[in-house]
C-alpha cells in the first residue's frame, strides 16, 4: 500500500460520519485540476449507477444526479445541492508531486484535516463528499434531490456557463461551496481577467555585469477572493518593489522573472534574475536587506514567515532585455493594482473591488502577465480592470480580457434565505448571518440559466484554500453534515 494513502487513511481513521471522510478520501485519491475531471467525473457516474439514481452528463462535463424522495416525502418540491468537481493545484518549493496522477495526501491536525506539502482540494471536494454522504444515507428524509456537479470553477465557471438548464429541476439550490459554518451567502462579486504581453528583445550582457537572482517566498499566499481582505503580501508586488529600490541606484536589466501560479491565488514566491554593475554588487545587497526589514515588518502579522534572498547566479547570462525594456517593466509591475480597491457601502464589512496581481512569466521573447479583478458593481470591477492595462500599456504590452463573469446580487427578501437562516437557528441554537462574499460562485450564473432558480451558498470551516495551507475543519462538516438532513426535509 502507498504510504500516502496509509497517511491518509490514518487522517480521516474514526471520523465521523464515517461514510463522508471516506468519500472525501476517494476523491482525494482522483486527480482533478480544472480541465482534468474525467476521473472524478467517472466516480460519480459509478456512484449513481451503484445506487441505481438517475444521472445525466451535459455536453460540458458537467454531472447531474437525481434521486427520488424518501417514502413520504414525495410531495416536497425538488431540491438542488451543488458543488463543482476541480480543485487549485499548488505545491510548496521542492515538494515532489505530480498533479495528473498523484493522490493528495491527508493529514489531521486536531480538529483539521490538510495536506501535506499540497492544497487539499477540500474547496469544492467536501462538497462531492458532503452530498454523497447523504444522498446514500438510508435514514436520511428527503423530498427529490438533485446533485449538480459543474467544471472547471476555479479557471473560470466554465461549467456553470456551460450547465445544460434543461435538465435541472428543481427551483431551489443549495451551494456548498462556502468556507464559514453559520454563515449564509445570497450574494458575491463578479470578475474579470486581464492577460498581458510585453515582447521584448534581448542583447550581449556586458562583461563588467553580474547576474543575480533575487527570490521573495514563504508569503501565505490563499485565495484572492476569500482572503484579499486579509492584505497579505503579494510575491510578484513585493519583488517590484525590490527591483523598483535596485533600480533607483544602479543599472539593472531584467533577465527573467516568475511568480505565481493561478489567477484566483495570492502569489506566495516570486524569483527574478537580474544583471547589475559587479562592483556594486554589495549595494545591491543592502537594498534588498533594506527591503527586506520594511517588508517584514509590513506583513508581520498577515506574513510572519516572509523571506527576501539575494545570490549570484550559478548560470551565466549572455544576454537580457534592454535598460529601457527592464525599467519600464519593472514600473508596470510597481503601478499594476493589487489588494482591495473599495469596501462595499451596501454591506457592512465585506470587499466591493479588489485586483489580484497573480501570474507572471519569461518566454524567450516576452514577459506575460495575468491579473484578477472582481466587483460586485460591474462598472468597477471594468475600471479596476482598465487600471491594470494601462500600467502593462506603459511598458508596450499588448492586453485582453478574458472570462468574464456577472456579480450575483444580493436579495435578502428571497425566502431561501430567510429559511435557511431559521433553520439553523433551531438547530444549532445560535443565530446565523445573511450576507454576501467577495469571492466568486457559480449561484449568480445557474440563476440567470434556470428561470425561477433561488439559491444560498453555505458550507463548513476552511481556511487558507487555494494554498498549500489550505484545511477543513472536522467539527465544522460534522455540522453542516448534520444540518443539511435536518433542512432538506422542511424545504418546500
Amino acid at each position: 500500500m502507498p504510504a500516502s494513502t496509509t497517511l491518509s487513511e490514518k487522517a480521516i481513521s474514526g471520523l465521523q460520519p464515517d461514510s463522508l471522510w471516506n468519500y472525501f478520501l476517494d476523491i482525494s485519491r482522483i486527480p482533478r485540476e480544472s480541465g482534468n475531471e474525467d476521473g472524478v467525473r467517472q466516480y460519480l457516474i459509478d456512484f449513481a449507477k451503484d445506487h441505481e439514481f438517475s444521472y445525466h452528463v451535459d455536453n460540458v462535463g458537467n454531472v447531474i444526479i437525481q434521486t427520488p424522495a424518501t417514502k413520504g416525502m414525495e410531495g416536497i418540491p425538488s431540491l438542488a445541492l451543488q458543488g463543482h468537481m476541480d480543485m487549485v493545484c499548488v505545491k510548496d518549493v521542492g515538494v515532489e508531486h505530480d498533479f495528473a496522477k498523484d493522490p493528495i495526501t491527508l493529514l489531521r491536525e486536531g480538529d483539521w484535516i490538510t495536506a501535506k506539502g499540497t492544497t487539499l482540494g477540500a474547496d469544492n471536494g467536501i462538497a462531492i463528499a458532503l452530498i454523497l454522504d447523504l444522498l446514500s444515507d438510508p435514514q436520511a428524509e428527503h423530498g427529490p434531490l438533485e446533485a449538480i456537479f459543474t467544471t472547471s470553477e476555479e479557471t473560470g465557471l466554465e461549467g456553470a456557463f456551460g450547465l445544460d438548464a434543461s435538465l435541472i429541476k428543481s427551483r431551489k439550490m443549495l451551494n456548498l461551496d462556502s468556507e464559514e459554518e453559520g454563515v449564509f451567502y445570497i450574494g458575491c462579486a463578479g470578475g474579470v481577467e486581464v492577460r498581458g504581453s510585453v515582447p521584448f528583445e534581448t542583447t550581449p550582457v556586458s562583461g563588467d555585469d553580474r547576474a543575480v537572482s533575487i527570490t521573495v517566498d514563504n508569503l501565505r499566499g490563499g485565495h484572492s477572493g476569500g482572503e484579499i481582505h486579509k492584505q497579505r503580501a503579494n510575491a510578484i508586488t513585493s519583488m517590484a518593489r525590490v527591483l523598483r529600490n535596485i533600480a533607483d541606484e544602479m543599472p539593472i536589466r531584467l533577465a527573467s522573472i516568475e511568480g505565481g501560479t493561478k489567477r484566483n491565488v495570492i502569489p506566495s514566491s516570486c524569483t527574478a534574475t537580474i544583471t547589475i554593475p559587479s562592483n556594486l554588487e554589495d549595494k545591491a545587497k543592502i537594498i534588498v536587506k533594506t527591503i527586506y526589514e520594511d517588508l517584514k515588518n509590513e506583513f508581520s502579522q498577515s506574513d510572519p514567515d516572509l523571506r527576501v534572498t539575494m545570490e549570484t547566479t550559478t548560470k551565466a547570462v549572455v544576454s537580457a532585455p534592454s535598460l529601457e525594456t527592464s525599467i519600464t517593466m519593472i514600473n508596470a509591475l510597481f503601478l499594476a493594482p493589487h489588494g482591495v480597491e473599495r469596501m462595499s457601502q451596501r454591506i457592512e464589512g465585506i470587499v466591493e473591488t479588489s485586483s489580484n496581481l497573480a501570474v507572471i512569466r519569461t518566454t524567450e521573447n516576452a514577459f506575460t502577465l495575468i491579473t484578477s479583478h472582481r466587483s460586485s458593481l460591474m462598472s468597477s470591477r471594468d475600471m479596476v480592470a482598465k487600471k491594470a492595462i494601462l500600467a502593462f500599456e506603459t511598458a508596450g504590452a499588448t492586453c485582453k480580457l478574458e472570462n468574464p463573469y456577472p456579480a450575483w446580487t444580493p436579495n435578502p427578501d428571497l425566502p431561501l434565505a430567510k429559511f435557511c437562516a431559521q433553520a439553523w437557528k433551531e438547530k444549532m441554537g445560535n443565530p446565523a448571518e445573511v450576507t454576501a462574499i467577495h469571492a466568486g460562485l457559480e449561484c449568480g450564473i445557474i440563476n440567470s440559466l434556470v428561470p425561477g432558480m433561488d439559491s444560498v451558498s453555505l458550507g463548513p470551516d476552511l481556511e487558507d484554500v487555494h494554498s498549500t495551507k489550505e484545511r477543513v475543519s472536522i467539527s465544522s462538516t460534522a455540522k453542516i453534515a448534520q444540518f443539511l438532513r435536518h433542512l432538506c426535509p422542511t424545504i418546500s
